[in-house]
């Protein structure tokens, strides 16, 4: 008997550390929003991530890191597809003159 006692003693702490995992700790961004405890929130984080993706559709070959990591970048980028309308709220901020165009 004590044998079988060692033998799970051994198999249980392997079995509980294959069977739970981790919290996953990656940021799920949905159209420039991020998914927080089951809600959606406009996080910059998402909005860079959305203006990277909507630049490589119009066959800019941005990157969602730098676009976060670098400002001058990110205006670059929303002068050059500043006006489409899934981002042209976001680009208001990083480049102002696409305020006036409207007037």
């Amino acid at each position: 008997m004590p044998e079988k006692r060692t033998y799970l003693a051994a198999i249980v702490p392997g079995l509980l550390l294959t069977t739970l995992s981790p919290a996953e700790a990656r940021i799920v961004c949905r159209d420039g929003f991020q998914k927080v405890a089951g809600n959606l929130i406009a996080t910059p984080y998402c909005q860079d991530d959305l203006l990277a993706r909507v630049a490589r559709e119009y066959g800019m070959q941005a990157s969602a890191a730098r676009v976060r990591d670098n400002p001058n970048y990110k205006r670059e980028v929303c002068r050059f597809v500043g006006n489409d309308i899934r981002i042209s709220e976001y680009c208001l901020q990083e480049a102002p003159s696409f305020r006036a165009r409207g007037r």
